[in-house]
């Protein structure tokens, strides 16, 4: 038995794009006699402590109240006054945590009484070139990652900082365990608790991407490596308003490698269409939106040349080629009703329909090529349709940001797929045929409430989720056919969990601190048909505290350190542990294992942040170790060429690394950041049992790697509304479950021009634009190897135009 070279999946990226400011700050208090009495139509005004310069002003209401937005960070002098009264003076601190802040009251004395001493208040805000300072995530704006535009939502991740792509998937920090939310939420349309569909939303669709590294206890603990938020568009503008665009492209320019002989073409020049619509209409206490997308692509979705050779020397040459065509139409519609200036109601529905067709070939040739020994050629057909409705009730107390929000989510998802593999041998021909539908209901609950402080806020708060799928798979077995025929059936995944957490956040002028707890009880069942040949139903449940922990000290304007703490938890995904065996190639057959459990994660993390009036640099040090990991194990059986990827625990792993950003303007003109990622994946030793199709022992020794990768993204901005940006990435040798992929290097060029006196906007992009991106493998698996090129599409070239009104 060989000893597999296996390992986790992380690789690190740091990009930067534009980086995200962070709001202003909201503050509010209350103007008091000493007894405790409202003073309405009090003077208050707002002063830089510089120069006393004049910044904002307000009178108070009938019962004390003030409140004053939109204030940019600084050192200021607060002044409250009325005829009568002695005026009241205190210094305010503009921090970086908090968008609203209650101040404690103001007491003014009368005439008579001694002065009121001037105290120092603190309220939350930001630095204007911070890496945004609050405490968990940074925001990028899609419209400015301009070579990525008109493309997907997965392209437009591609240049964000700490994110790669790899095999269709999004890492964190090297680590694919990332959970992906719509709108704060958890949807269908990217998976619950995992990710899915991200090559195919429009980044049309997409206002803003936030990418939370550390989440607090008020998000779901599912996710180790982090979160990833995709903000939608919707506009808040009086009266009618919107967006039209429209975008096209070309992918495949050229046949990069030859075809095996004897089968269809490769797909060129294929063409990507997308066009997008905007509405808004506001009006008194309503506001009505929509927005609509629509993205066909035509895809050489894979173009892998394989060499496998199995331990009895056997040799085959293969090459899996996959066309793929994809519509996907979605649509969200609301509205937002403002009963009055403390309660709003909204309620939103989401349509998503998605249209897959794969039309593939993969001929398998002796070691020479002189002969071919069978051909697989497939066609599959899904129909993803996802609903959603949504309402959310939100309260506003009188203080300034302290809320009470309310929301109820209903989720609707049908995967209606058909399979049809035809394998043409020598002597015979048959076709398995394949029927699956499943239909996932998803109904959450939350209540969440938060109150600004003196000095920071609290946020508390619980979710309901219950959720359920079930599957039936209808499976023909064609002559010669590697398939259990009693491999289909029915089964039904049923989730349900309850959580609670708190979470409190403190700031003065040196300390930042945050301190939260998540308590989740969670109850997985999966009924699977009792005639199966080899799972039986199964299921878990738990009660586990997810806490998480920030530390930090401000050293002065210019040096901040921090120290981050959290656990956090992977579930399997329901298609983690669906049993119905699937081909993944012709001669590799990937099934779940209801058998699979979570995988518990410890995270820390240092950080040091230096910032100057035109740039900045942050860099930090993480280390993660997961008990149970979860990963995909690949083995053959006896007497069989088949390979089976099956999920399972493999024991302890350890990630630890080093990244950094650097952010630089250099001029009016020019700009650029440069993010890179050094890191250490270990695995320690592990054996485990797969069951299917018979049960084999799979064993490997403690390995680690080494490795790294760094982004350069150039911004040029020149007079008369014109953008170009540049960006390269670089991604070093590394590990994945067993094996090793060979370093990778891209480089993106787009370019934006305003028109129409700032209402039209021209773009033109081109991705890989050296078409240097081939993906390289090397495999070590029990009994076999293989070696890998997959020369799949990467070169896309783009130009879109769109239109404000």
């Amino acid at each position: 038995m060989n000893r597999s070279k296996f390992l986790l999946f992380p690789t690190i990226a740091i990009s930067s794009m534009v980086t995200a400011q962070v709001s202003s700050v909201t503050f509010s208090g209350k103007v008091t006699t000493k007894d405790k009495k409202a003073i309405p139509y009090s003077n208050i005004i707002l002063k830089k402590e510089k120069d006393t310069a004049f910044v904002a002003g307000t009178i108070t209401n009938e019962e004390g109240r003030f409140s004053i937005s939109g204030v940019k960070p600084d050192h200021y002098l607060l002044e409250a006054s009325i005829a009568g009264y002695n005026m009241h003076k205190q210094s305010v601190f503009i921090g970086g945590l908090s968008e609203f802040l209650e101040i404690p009251p103001i007491e003014l004395n009368q005439k008579q009484e001694k002065e009121t001493t001037i105290e120092e208040v603190v309220v939350s805000a930001s630095k204007k070139n911070d890496l945004d300072n609050k405490l968990d995530k940074k925001t990028y704006s899609v419209a400015d990652n301009i070579s990525q535009s008109g493309g997907s939502v997965l392209q437009s991740m591609q240049n964000l900082p700490g994110i790669t792509v790899q095999d269709g998937k999004v890492q964190l920090r090297g680590n694919d365990k990332v959970t992906v939310l719509i709108d704060g939420k958890q949807t269908a349309l990217t998976g619950f608790g995992s990710q899915t569909g991200l090559d195919n939303i429009p980044s049309s669709a997409i206002e803003k991407i936030e990418i939370i590294n550390n989440p607090s206890s008020k998000y779901d603990a599912n996710g180790n490596a982090g979160i990833i938020n995709i903000i939608m568009k919707k506009n808040k503008q009086n009266g009618w308003n919107g967006k039209i665009g429209f975008t096209a492209g070309l992918g495949s320019l050229w046949v990069r490698k030859d075809n095996l002989p004897t089968i269809r073409p490769q797909y060129t020049l294929t063409p990507k269409i997308n066009p997008s619509l905007s509405l808004n209409y506001r009006k008194n206490k309503v506001n009505l939106f929509l927005q609509a997308d629509n993205l066909y692509t035509e895809t050489l979705n894979k173009n892998e040349f394989v060499t496998r050779t199995y331990d009895n020397g056997t040799v085959i040459n293969s090459q899996l080629k996959r066309n793929r065509n994809t519509n996907f139409f979605n649509t969200k519609a609301g509205l937002d009703w403002n009963i009055d200036a403390q309660n709003t109601l909204t309620i939103s529905g989401m349509y998503g329909s998605e249209k897959i067709i794969d039309r593939g070939d993969q001929p398998f040739f002796n070691g020479d090529k002189s002969q071919r020994l069978r051909l697989w050629q497939f066609l599959e057909d899904e129909l993803k349709t996802t609903i959603m409705g949504s309402a959310s009730y939100q309260h506003k107390f009188k203080e300034a940001g302290h809320l009470l929000n309310v929301g109820f989510n209903y989720t609707f998802h049908r995967e209606d797929e058909k399979y049809f593999y035809d394998n043409y041998l020598p002597a015979s021909t048959g076709t398995d045929a394949f029927k699956l539908l499943s239909d996932e209901q998803v109904y959450d609950f939350n209540v969440d409430y938060i109150k600004p402080l003196k000095y920071g806020r609290i946020e508390t708060g619980i979710k309901l989720r219950s959720r359920s799928i079930p599957t039936n798979m209808n499976f023909i077995p064609g002559t010669n056919s590697v398939l259990d025929a009693s491999a289909g059936g029915k089964a039904d995944y049923k989730e349900f969990i309850p959580a609670v957490y708190g979470n409190y956040i403190f700031e003065n002028e040196k300390w930042e601190a945050e301190l939260g707890l998540r308590l989740e009880y969670v109850r997985i069942e999966y009924d699977v048909n009792p005639n199966h040949p080899t799972y039986k139903s199964d299921g878990y449940h738990y009660t586990q505290p997810f806490p998480n922990f920030r530390l930090a000290y401000k050293l002065n304007d210019h040096n901040k350190f921090s120290v981050f703490y959290n656990r956090r938890v992977d579930r399997p995904n329901e298609v983690d542990i669906r049993i119905f065996p699937k081909y993944d190639d012709a001669e590799i057959i990937k099934v779940g294992n209801p058998a699979l459990r979570p995988q518990f994660t410890n995270s820390i993390e240092l950080g040091y942040k230096y910032n100057w009036d035109n740039g900045y640099l942050y860099s930090a040090i993480y280390h993660r170790f997961a008990n149970g990991t979860i990963t995909r194990i690949s083995s053959i059986v006896p007497g069989s060429n088949l390979i089976y990827a099956i999920f399972q625990n493999a024991g302890k792993s350890y990630n630890t690394g080093l990244e950094a950003i650097w952010n630089q303007k250099v001029s009016d003109v020019y700009s650029f950041n440069i993010n890179g990622n050094i890191y250490r994946n270990q695995i320690n030793a592990f054996t485990v049992q797969n069951l299917y199709p018979q049960p084999n022992i799979f064993s490997a020794d403690r390995q680690n790697a080494v490795s790294g990768n760094i982004k350069l993204n150039n911004i040029f901005r020149f007079s008369k509304g014109l953008n170009i940006q540049l960006t390269a990435v670089y991604l070093a040798p590394d590990v994945i479950p067993q094996g090793k992929i060979k370093e990778r290097f891209t480089m993106d060029i787009g370019l934006k021009k305003a028109i129409q006196k700032g209402k039209g906007e021209l773009f033109l992009n081109a991705s890989d634009l050296l078409n240097t991106m081939v993906i390289k493998k090397n495999i070590q698996g029990m009994g076999f190897a293989y070696t890998s090129n997959d020369y799949y599409e990467t070169q896309v070239v783009r130009l879109g135009y769109s239109y404000k009104f």
